[in-house]
């Protein structure tokens, strides 16, 4: 083995997740039965919020980008000719019952002397070639995984992004977009056929109580997602409450000088204007007028400024400004933090005319 780990940076396996417990309710009032959670995203993100709601006992179900071409799994798309299988693999393990299991350390091993692959994504290619069914390789995972909820990728179509910055320039492909040294504008979904939605995912998404966009890459993660044919009509048919997790820190080429109001306004141009009703935003220190988060630790924090948080809530979307950034690791959300965010969602839904922002 190399002399590095086999085991990549992942903010959803910090030591500070292995502090979480059950101890909260999800439901603040007493409902008997679990809250059902869709969490819509992909790569290193949607486990930061996945891990966090089951730490609630919700029902979590994630809808996983399907247009990574990067890395393992993009050689694995080629190569092989399978769907994209890095961020299917990532959600399965932040579900997995036991983080410290064999298993479940072994399905995201990568093997340097290998292409760097993780073992998780050759196992889901090869069960798809097996079984001629790439839902089916992920219903087997996540036996073996004992996985606490269910992963579905939005589409089984083999679909590519492409971009278009803010300085117009047209990139094609996941991983170029992600790495763009510039903020993108626009990105949409190509495919050599027609792009259709995964039924099971479109399910779930209708029938949750709480719909969670990110954490994660705006451009590459999320709103992927929301450019599959339907994804977006079965949020708006469900009654879900939607929260979107803003990132914390100004650390990506897709989304770089954006302001966390810019973000809202990105979801809102990809489809979804008029249906987030809660937006998590970090701040180390109360927002009040004048005031913006700046730079902390070295960071520089996706900014907000009063004036735009409450012009976004004249638009009917609640702004949660909190301190929700992990110190260890200041570009990652706190999960201790983050779960309070939730349940705050969670306990003012129903009086949404009180006060709806704490700065």
């Amino acid at each position: 083995m190399s002399a590095g780990s086999p085991f990549s940076q992942d903010p959803a396996q910090t030591a500070a997740f292995a502090r979480l417990s059950a101890k909260l309710s999800a439901r603040p009032h007493g409902e008997a039965s679990p809250l059902k959670a869709v969490v819509i995203g992909g790569g290193t993100g949607a486990p930061v919020s996945i891990r966090t709601l089951l730490s609630l006992d919700a029902e979590v179900s994630a809808v996983v980008a399907m247009a990574d071409d990067g890395g393992s799994t993009g050689v694995i798309r080629e190569e092989a000719g399978s769907l994209a299988p890095g961020d299917i693999r990532k959600c399965l393990v932040a579900m997995a019952r036991d983080h410290d299991d064999p298993l479940t350390r072994a399905f995201k091993y990568r093997f340097a002397f290998a292409g760097d692959h993780a073992l998780g994504n050759l196992m889901l290619a090869a069960l798809e070639d097996a079984t001629g069914s790439f839902p089916r390789a992920i219903e087997i995972c996540e036996g073996i995984l004992e996985a606490r909820g269910h992963v579905f990728p939005s589409t089984l179509d083999p679909v590519v992004l492409t971009a278009v910055t803010r300085d117009g320039d047209a990139l094609t492909g996941q991983a170029q977009a992600g790495a763009s040294t510039c903020a993108l504008g626009r990105v949409s979904l190509s495919s050599e056929g027609s792009i259709e939605a995964y039924l099971p995912a479109l399910r779930a998404i209708e029938e949750a109580d709480l719909v969670v966009l990110g954490p994660g890459s705006l451009y590459t993660s999320i709103i992927p997602n929301l450019l599959v044919p339907g994804i977006v009509d079965a949020i708006r048919a469900s009654s879900a409450t939607t929260v979107f997790v803003c990132a914390v820190a100004d650390v990506q080429g897709e989304t770089r000088g954006m302001r966390a109001v810019d973000h809202y306004r990105a979801l809102a141009s990809h489809g979804m204007e008029g249906l987030v009703d809660y937006m998590l935003v970090h701040s180390a220190t109360p927002l009040s007028p004048g005031a913006c988060a700046t730079v902390e630790n070295d960071v520089e924090a996706v900014g907000l400024t009063y004036d735009e948080a409450v012009e976004l809530q004249s638009e009917g979307v609640v702004v949660l400004v909190r301190d929700l950034a992990d110190h260890m690791h200041p570009t990652w959300h706190y999960p201790e933090a983050l779960r309070e965010a939730f349940c705050t969602v969670l306990d003012i839904d129903e009086r949404r005319s009180a006060r709806v922002f704490r700065p």
